[in-house]
């Protein structure tokens, strides 16, 4: 019965991976079809003849570098923002002592519930009475806000499992706060702030209508919203839309790869207290 078990969990497992895996397999070998204008089926996929063309053509169609590189500053910019000022926001609530502190902390957790629809048209008169209409400033500070208040109450809770006692060798050499904060809490948390990283990036990435009803002028306009652009104008030339919208995963791919490792998180303590 274990054996038929293990079998039978193994063929499911396979069967998960066959769904989610599929349509991407799918979409990549139709992004490189030599038939633009329709939409092949499988059969005809394996047997077809391939081309790379279609990912230079969309790569050079509607400034699609401009739109590129939007995005890349925009998220960039964004992920930094976020990780540094939700962590610093983390170590304030974890660590230091202030009057009404778990009240504050319960009413900054409560935004959570908000759905983020609502707050568009309030954001938006904000950002038009600031003057950051059509402007990467005025997108970024909505994306590290409508952020910081899920970055923060999931490093908090990673800061309160670290030991107090590695703290004291830094104050006991007159180390202040940003000194413990910077050799004890930022190495230490590096497994959450990768994964945080991870979900910034992917979150403002794919994001659409907020830079849609922030970014005006076609010069400012970020990926998400050029490939609806672009969808519209090549909707019947699959291979040419499927290769832009690849390109526009490549990115998101590469920020995985390079923080999956953080996603292995250590014991705290590890060659941090002596027993």
């Amino acid at each position: 019965m274990s054996k038929l078990r293990a079998a039978l969990l193994h063929l499911v497992l396979i069967a998960g991976i066959a769904v989610v895996v599929g349509p991407f397999v799918y979409m990549l070998l139709t992004a490189m079809t030599t038939d633009n204008y329709s939409l092949p089926s499988p059969q005809k996929l394996m047997t077809d003849a391939k081309t790379l063309g279609n990912f230079a053509e969309a790569w050079g169609k509607n400034h699609f570098q401009l739109f590129f590189a939007n995005s890349l500053l925009v998220t960039a910019a964004t992920m930094a923002f976020s990780l540094m000022l939700s962590s610093c926001m983390a170590y304030s609530f974890a660590r230091f002592e202030f009057p009404g502190k778990e009240l504050l902390f319960r009413l900054f957790v409560f935004t959570l519930f908000v759905p983020a629809i609502i707050n568009i048209i309030p954001q938006f008169t904000i950002l038009k009475s600031l003057h950051l209409v059509d402007n990467y400033a005025g997108l970024v500070l909505l994306y590290v806000g409508s952020g910081l208040v899920g970055s923060t109450f999931f490093l908090r809770g990673f800061f309160e499992r670290i030991p107090r006692e590695l703290e004291e060798s830094i104050v006991i050499d007159g180390g202040g706060r940003f000194t413990v904060f910077r050799s004890v809490y930022i190495p230490m948390s590096l497994p959450a702030l990768g994964t945080l990283a991870i979900f910034s990036f992917q979150g403002t990435w794919d994001e659409f209508v907020v830079a849609l009803t922030v970014m005006k002028s076609e010069a400012h306009r970020t990926l998400p919203v050029a490939l609806q652009l672009f969808r519209g104008q090549y909707a019947s030339f699959y291979g040419l839309f499927f290769a832009g919208s690849i390109i526009a995963l490549v990115p998101t791919i590469l920020v995985f790869l390079l923080f999956q490792k953080q996603f292995v998180q250590a014991n705290l303590s590890d060659g941090g207290v002596k027993n």
